[in-house]
């Protein structure tokens, strides 16, 4: 059995997938050494050679072909221009939106601070003009929280009793009188307004007196003025102070009030005129106010 000899096949050269990949690699070789010669040839050769002429005959030939694929992707192409067009919109009115916020909010807070200014700068002519209350001096403040309706008749301020709040306070505006301080803390104060109290009030071309006092539907009277009395319509109201030193007035002479709004009447069987009055200071939108304090206050 050891002597027996045994027939073997016979070794190929090469299997199949190594002669399949040299095929290719010669394919590959072949093809980039036809192209580069290409290449070379048609650098070489003149503008009307007969290569230049294979060109133009292959170009003419593929011509429809261009075509036919050109209008075939133009759809698809055209689809794809619009997508991106529209996103690009999306995020550019997004990017707009988001400008427009910004310039609206400070074109706002702006418009604000301006209205602030104006009405500071009126306070500040009133505070320094020959009117001003003597023996009097003013805290100027911004207003945290105006009235929230026709039938709210208080406001806060943001100045207390550490910046020298008393309670009792008269409250201006560049108008004229607000109201006066009714509660004080450290850093804030509440301001009952003009709408919702009683001050003295007298005319200062005739001379007339009377209490201003809340009227029907948040407005404001000039209450116990006689009948035999003569108050015109416009005529300006300024509180009247006091006439006795010993009994001093909430609210010093001369700070402007209102005007009469319309002509005063009365019926047969009244006591008094009916005096319509309206108020110099905006109550509704106070931006800043001044409580006026005593430059010597009484203990």
């Amino acid at each position: 059995m050891l002597a027996s000899s045994v027939q073997r096949s016979k070794p190929t050269p090469y299997p199949s997938k190594a002669r399949s990949a040299l095929i290719r690699r010669a394919v590959v070789v072949l093809l980039v050494l036809v192209a580069l010669t290409l290449i070379t040839i048609s650098f070489r050769s003149p503008t009307s050679g007969a290569l230049h002429g294979l060109q133009g005959a292959g170009s003419t030939a593929l011509r429809p072909f261009q075509i036919a694929a050109t209008r075939v992707a133009q759809p698809f192409r055209d689809g794809y221009d619009y997508l991106s067009s529209l996103s690009s919109a999306k995020s550019e009115n997004e990017r707009l939106k988001r400008e427009y916020r910004v310039v609206r909010a400070e074109a706002i807070a702006n418009a604000a601070a301006q209205a602030k200014l104006a009405q500071v700068e009126k306070l500040l002519q009133f505070v320094q003009g020959s009117t001003f209350p003597k023996g009097y001096r003013a805290i100027s403040t911004g207003v945290i929280s105006p009235p929230s309706g026709p039938f709210t008749h208080t406001l806060t301020i943001e100045a207390g009793s550490s910046h020298g709040v008393r309670l009792n306070s008269p409250v201006v505006s560049d108008g004229g009188l607000v109201g006066i301080v009714t509660n004080v803390f450290p850093n804030t104060a509440k301001v009952t307004l003009l709408t919702d109290s009683y001050v003295w009030a007298v005319d200062p071309r005739t001379g007339v007196r009377g209490g201003v006092a809340p009227g029907p539907g948040g407005t404001l009277q000039l209450t116990e003025v006689s009948k035999q009395k003569v108050v015109h319509e416009n005529d300006p109201l300024i509180t009247a102070g006091t006439r006795s030193a010993r009994y001093p007035d909430l609210y010093p002479y001369g700070i402007p009030i209102g005007r009469v709004s319309a002509p005063p009447g009365a019926t047969d069987t009244a006591m008094y005129l009916q005096v319509q009055v309206q108020p110099f200071a905006n109550l509704g939108s106070l931006e800043a106010v001044a409580v006026l304090v005593p430059k010597n206050p009484r203990r």
